[in-house]
Order: C-alpha cells, then structure tokens, then sequence
C-alpha cells in the first residue's frame, strides 16, 4: 500500500475544505450536481473519443497501482540472481531448469527459459529488451490518458460555468436567484481545475514513475540473467547489479 498517495489525496481535500471553511464558505456550497455531472461525463467522453480502448482500458486497470503498486525489491532479486549464477556454475544451466519453472515472476520466467535453453546471451538481451521496451510504451501510454483527463478538465469545467451563467442571465426578472447561481456556476471551474490539478495529472505521473521503475528492475533482470548466460563470478555479478540500487 503507497500511504504518501492516501495521505496526498486526505491533504488535498483538507486543505481545499479547510481553506473554504476559514473564508467562511460552507461545504454545501461545493456540492453541485450537475457541475459534476457536466465535469466528470465531458472529461470522460472526451478521452474516449482520444484513445484507443485497449489503451483506455489498461489506463482503468493501471490506476490501483497508484496505492497498490507492484513489488519490485531489487535486494531479494539480486539474491536470488547470485544464487542461480552459483547453481549455474556448479550443475551447468539445465541444474536452473526446474527454478525456471517454478519462477512467479512471468519476465524472470521468460529469461531464465532462454537462459535454460542454451540461447546466446546477445540473444537473449536482445529478446528482453524487446519486451522491456515494448511495456513500457504500453505502460505510459495509459499514464498519458490520465493527464490528457487534465488537460480537458478544466476547459470543461469553464463550459460548465457558462452554462451556468447562461441560466442565471434566463432568471435576471428575479434578482434573489442571482447571488446564488453565480456561485453554483462557478463550482463547475472549481470541479475541473481541481480534478486536474489534484487527482488526474498526479495519477499520470505517479504511473510514468512507477512504469520506468518497472523498467529499471527489468533492466537489472536482464543484465544479471545475461551474466549467467556469460558464465560471469557470482561475486562479479553481485557487484554489477548492487549498482542498480538507488
């Protein structure tokens, strides 16, 4: 579980409530309906106009890992690599063919397979890093959906506004319904700069890093499978990949 995101979102809406509250404004005034609806719909319209829907449906799937991202320890993975490099040098590469099969992990799996069937290790690099490559395009392609979201949030919320402003001018004959249309027209540019800037933009981010720090792990996966396939010093591939810790 990632607290920060939990705590970032808790601090977003306590400071935008809170600072609401000291300027005298009451909670109630925040809450519009079809502000929300006019916010949430358009944005979302829009960026399914935009995207592709495998690319929109893997951009749904990846949000989780904004508070439950994939474990990565790089420290257990290094250890385990050495110990498959001792095992290598002392029962030959088919000893790894059953820690192959039994491997959870489906990119370890896929190179340590290589590694089993007696590939080159130029081969197996290059096999690799085709997947590594291929994943982390996939990956940040679904982080942009969400700052595109970003992007058309706030020029909805400000059509949201003028809509609300257009029924305010209809009501003009009563002047009592003025004060408190205005401020409900506005809550529209309130929903969709604060969607934005609070929610959709940082979920973009927060996606791209944790997709190149996916690609980082993958990448010291590779180096360290290939230093087997190489017949590497266990001691020497300890070093190599101790350089990939942060």
């Amino acid at each position: 579980m990632d607290y920060l995101s939990i705590i970032g979102i808790i601090v977003a809406f306590g400071a935008i409530l809170g600072g609401n509250a000291l300027e005298g404004g009451e909670a109630s005034a925040l809450a519009n309906g079809p502000a929300l609806v006019i916010v949430f719909g358009g944005t979302i319209g829009a960026i399914m106009l935009q995207t592709p829907m495998p690319i929109f449906l893997h951009a749904l799937r990846s949000a989780g890992a904004v508070f439950i991202p994939p474990k990565q320890r790089l420290d257990k993975t290094i250890k385990k690599l050495v110990d498959w490099s001792n095992v290598a040098r002392k029962e030959g590469l088919l000893g790894l063919e059953d820690i192959a099969e039994k491997e959870p992990d489906l990119f370890i799996r896929k190179g340590m397979q290589l590694l089993v069937d007696g590939s080159e290790p130029e081969v197996i690099r290059n096999i690799l890093e085709v997947e590594i490559e291929t994943r982390e395009h996939h990956d940040l392609q679904a982080a942009r959906v969400f700052e595109s979201m970003g992007g058309f949030s706030p020029t909805i919320g400000i059509i949201g506004a003028v809509l609300g402003l257009i029924h305010v001018m209809q009501n003009l004959a009563d002047p009592s319904k003025l004060g408190s249309g205005i401020a409900a027209a506005f809550v529209a540019t309130i929903y969709g700069v604060g969607l934005a800037n609070l929610f959709l933009i940082p979920f973009g981010s927060k996606l791209k890093t944790l997709a190149l720090a996916r690609t980082h792990f993958r990448e010291m996966v590779v180096e360290g499978i290939v230093s087997i396939a190489e017949g590497e010093n266990p001691r020497n591939i300890e070093s190599k990949l101790q350089g990939y810790i942060i």
